[in-house]
């Protein structure tokens, strides 16, 4: 069984990849003009729909799981294997619990939900995520470390704040909203708002709204053109999120049989990061923007095809088990989960009833959580539930508000430093801005580093002699800050940059990393 259906599997993949003589036709359902201004489905349609987002979820984040940013600034070659069979996804959740970090972040807000109500404030939202008891990186982090040192959102995910906001953070973790508020993606927006800002602003907020508003239109919509077409609506055409989207739609058109043309274009022209301090000046690319341009490669090249959006959109690259997670959360809904296909669903029944790591939900309990949510949205936007029947008053998506993050902020160099701060330690640089990376870690304890330490370093941090901050560093792993300290917005010029240690200790280490300096012009513009 075990060997027929990776056999499967790898055929139904070769059959995926490479371009065909003739685009595969839309897969039918509403028109392209758009759908009804109510939608009418049984209880038990609903249910499946919610079943097939959650499940596709675990089903792509399974499937792309070890790729994870193994293929970064490359597409995955065909003949890479990628290892499916019966019993795996089981396997996967009991002993690798941190790849499901797209669930159990979705599960935290949704937990707070379930207690405290769909009103509930921000706050709790905040206070939610900040004490989890799980790993977090990048713009995650940094909200996190923001909000657990008094800040509040949406102050904890604004890129003066924190360097990650155009990761892709909250678009990993917004399915949650589409899920709540089926054919409704304005509202799905307006649920995911305040929590996108704990940690994102900018692209990075947009991320979430996009895949927010693509699930919302998979309940009421079975082509997958009409789904990216119009979940973009809710970006607005000023920002860099929507050129990017945009691009790939306009390039799909041009080369609809080739999605490695597309992947070609669109690394071409939207490979560059410019926040994350991991990517910068490196292959590696988290941001939100060419991430969720593969999920849309997915689907508009799978064009409802189970198999090929989930192939496509893993062997892209980068965050490799995120994006097929998403698109195969959004086609997941569009299908229902009775619909998707039996060899994508091999061993899931026997994983249903296992909580995620850092939850008391498994995916079954969040089967009936969602429903239960998407009923009670749906009653308070217009829509009706009169016995087996659901009626959802259909929004027509509408562009949120213009964030844009780093405008005029350009990385111009990274050095690396790569020293211990033990007292002081002074550099110089030449620009608007730096981020310098690096933290505070307990010292190896029992021949491996400890995660957890009550330790946290103070570092005073002067900028041309004035202070900035004394930027708190706390040695355990789940409270660190990320970045060690960062400034923007600074005159166009040289200036120094000195740190001091004011309560060094044995038992840890502070460490400098790497200084990124950002210009007010690209690089190439100096030339």
């Amino acid at each position: 069984m075990l060997l027929r259906s990776f056999l499967v599997i790898s055929l139904l993949s070769l059959l995926a990849l490479g371009p065909k003589p003739k685009p595969k036709a839309p897969a039918t359902g509403a028109p392209a003009a758009g759908v009804p201004a109510t939608v009418t489905m049984t209880k038990a349609v609903l249910q499946d729909k919610i079943k097939g987002g959650w499940a596709g979820q675990v089903i792509g984040c399974t499937f792309g799981g070890p790729t994870e940013f193994k293929f970064n600034g490359t597409m995955m070659n065909d003949y890479q294997p990628i290892p499916w069979y019966d019993g795996y996804i089981k396997k996967t959740m009991i002993e690798n619990v941190g790849l499901y970090d797209d669930l159990y972040m979705d599960l935290t807000f949704v937990d707070v939900f379930e207690k405290k109500g769909i009103d509930a404030p921000v706050s709790e939202h905040a206070n939610a995520f900040a004490k989890a008891g799980y790993m977090l990186w990048h713009a995650n982090q940094v909200g996190r470390n923001n909000i657990l040192n008094g800040m509040k959102a949406p102050e904890s995910g604004h890129w003066l704040n924190n360097p990650h906001a155009d990761d892709i953070d909250f678009q990993i973790e917004a399915d949650f909203s589409g899920l709540m508020a089926p054919g409704m993606p304005n509202t799905a927006v307006q649920l995911g708002d305040s929590i996108g800002h704990i940690m994102n602003s900018g692209d990075g907020w947009y991320g979430g709204v996009y895949v927010g508003a693509m699930y919302a239109l998979a309940f009421v919509s079975n082509d997958v053109n009409y789904v990216v077409r119009e979940g973009l609506k809710t970006i607005p055409a000023q920002s860099t999120f929507h050129q990017c989207i945009a691009d790939v739609i306009k390039w799909h058109g041009q080369y609809p049989n080739d999605w490695k043309r597309t992947w070609l274009e669109i690394q071409r022209k939207w490979a560059d990061d410019v926040g994350c301090s991991d990517g910068v000046f490196a292959p590696y690319n988290i941001d939100a923007k060419i991430n969720s341009a593969y999920i849309v490669l997915g689907l508009l090249y799978g064009q409802g095809d189970y198999t090929k959006t989930m192939q496509i959109s893993t062997r892209a690259g980068q965050d490799s088990d995120c994006n097929p997670s998403s698109a195969g959360g959004i086609l997941g809904v569009m299908l229902g989960y009775d619909k998707i296909p039996a060899d994508w669903k091999l061993g899931l029944k026997e994983a249903e009833d296992i909580d995620f790591k850092y939850t008391t939900m498994s995916l079954n309990d969040v089967y009936g959580i969602g429903m239960k949510h998407a009923l009670q949205v749906i009653g308070r936007n217009g829509g009706q539930v009169t016995g087996d029947k659901v009626t959802i008053a259909v929004q027509t998506p509408k562009p949120v508000r213009l964030e844009q993050n780093f405008t005029g902020h350009y990385p111009t160099e990274k050095s690396g430093i790569n020293k211990d701060l033990t007292d002081e330690y002074t550099t110089r640089f030449d620009g608007i801005g730096f981020v310098l990376s690096g933290d505070a870690k307990p010292n190896k304890q029992t021949g491996q580093y400890e995660y957890e330490s009550d330790y946290t370093a103070q570092v005073e941090v002067y900028v041309d002699d004035t202070k900035l901050e004394t930027a708190r560093l706390p040695a355990s792993f789940t409270r660190r800050r990320y970045d060690l300290t960062w400034k923007y917005q600074l005159a166009p010029g040289p200036h120094t940059l000195r740190l001091k240690l004011l309560n060094p200790n044995k038992n840890a280490t502070v460490r400098l990393r790497n200084l990124i300096v950002f210009g007010n012009k690209p690089i190439l513009a100096r030339y």
